[in-house]
């Protein structure tokens, strides 16, 4: 238990910070090209474009999820447990980051 209550050096949370970016720039350029089929890039016409677009918008979510997930369960497993707590950190911020990446994915 003696290593539980070590503290993370600044390098780990800056290579968690560049893995996390990493990690997000590659799985927004795979999702996009994945989910590319779906809806209509020209959102300004007569028709409704809506539904098309809300398909491409929930499963980009749901893929991005899919991906976290497995993430976080791959690096929980290879990771030493002092560095794990930092983990449950990058995991909520992708979580948020999935949103994020959905209106840069609709624009």
């Amino acid at each position: 238990m003696a290593d539980v209550t070590q503290k993370t050096s600044g390098w780990a949370q800056v290579a968690g910070a560049a893995g996390f970016a990493v990690f997000e720039v590659v799985a927004y350029y795979l999702l996009r090209w994945v989910t590319s089929p779906l809806g209509r890039p020209d959102q300004f016409q007569p028709e409704n474009t809506i539904v098309p677009n809300w398909v491409k918008a929930v499963l980009f979510l749901l893929l991005h999820l899919v991906l976290v997930v497995v993430a976080v369960l791959v690096l929980s497993n290879q990771l030493p447990r002092r560095y794990r707590g930092l983990v449950m950190g990058w995991f909520y911020l992708s979580l948020l980051m999935g949103f994020v990446l959905v209106f840069v994915l609709m624009s």
